[in-house]
């Protein structure tokens, strides 16, 4: 199989309309324990989109007492320009935090719940029928910036606190209809305990009630199905996946939720056709230099291999002399 050709056993129109989200600097920096300047974070965004990352998530509006490697998203939000917006998303949780990252420049929104009253009470600190009846108001905050608004739920799958959520639950906040006029639905598998057919069954459950909104699925890889699971949820039809560069992440309020699903690992087996064995390299050394200066190792399959000394495999790393 050539670069930019589907992986056996997935239909080639499935993967085409997949699009990978690179969280890196949201999901992926909130459990480390060092901060990145705003300065290096604006880079790493432009490093990302320049190398062909269709989609990244660039920050936060959680309170940064709570989240400390977020301060600082307001001011790598107004460093972006309008067309590095266009391909932009912030985290919020509230209409506030929308006014706020729509004052700075911010025209996407991922609104954030978690299906779980438990966990959405750790995180946001409201239950989840109190997060859906902000949601109005917060569309009308991003369409006063032109902006356009996801609606995100996290524990789609289980919860830390409550065990294996109801898919009935999901399905029903999917269809409320307080989220129409959102752009997308995202599916998170916050702790990582999915499994492909978890995966396919919920998004494939989804689907018909979206009524043209995109789908997407936020995996983690806490049990090593993270690829799987994503795989699993481009056939059953999602629009996006996401992935950190590294694994690095995990959700301070999910006791024993570690990293998301690798970023190299993704583009590995999605290899979407504007990725080339030399711009997959370039990724895997931005990942490097990035895992260095936080102090945090490597959990990419990908990469791992990719270092593996090969003469005939493109994929793998040149040798260095």
């Amino acid at each position: 199989m050539s670069a930019g050709t589907a992986p056996e056993g997935l239909a080639a129109d499935r993967l085409a309309a997949v699009e990978l989200r690179d969280v890196t600097l949201r999901d992926g920096l909130q459990l480390t324990g060092r901060t990145l300047p705003v300065a290096r974070r604006v880079d790493l965004v432009r490093a990302l989109l320049a190398a062909g990352v269709p989609q990244v998530e660039v920050g936060s509006m959680a309170r940064p007492d709570l989240v400390p490697p977020m301060a600082g998203s307001t001011e790598v939000l107004a460093a972006l320009t309008p067309e590095e917006h266009a391909r932009s998303w912030v985290w919020v949780a509230t209409p506030r935090h929308v006014r706020r990252a729509g004052d700075v420049g911010a025209t996407g929104f991922q609104y954030c719940l978690s299906v779980s009253d438990s966990h959405n009470r750790a995180n946001v600190g409201r239950t989840a029928d109190e997060s859906m009846d902000g949601l109005g108001e917060a569309l009308e905050a991003a369409a006063a910036v032109g902006g356009r608004v996801q609606l995100c739920l996290a524990t789609a799958f289980s919860c830390p606190f409550e065990g294996r959520t109801d898919p009935d639950r999901v399905l029903a906040l999917v269809a409320d209809a307080r989220a129409a006029g959102t752009c997308d639905v995202v599916l998170a598998d916050t702790i990582g305990q999915a499994v492909p057919a978890d995966v396919a069954a919920l998004l494939g459950a989804a689907l018909p009630l979206l009524d043209g909104r995109g789908l997407v699925f936020h995996g983690h890889d806490t049990w090593g199905l993270g690829v799987a699971n994503a795989l699993a949820a481009a056939a059953a039809g999602a629009t996006t996946v996401d992935g950190a560069l590294g694994a690095l992440g995990g959700c301070p309020f999910a006791p024993g939720a570690s990293g998301n699903t690798a970023s190299e690992d993704l583009l590995f087996a999605l290899r979407p056709g504007w990725l080339t064995p030399a711009g997959f390299h370039d990724l895997v050394g931005l990942a490097g230099d990035l895992l260095g200066e936080l102090g945090e190792a490597s959990r990419s399959r990908a990469a791992r291999g990719a270092a593996s000394p090969s003469d005939v495999f493109p994929w793998a790393l040149p040798r260095t002399t």
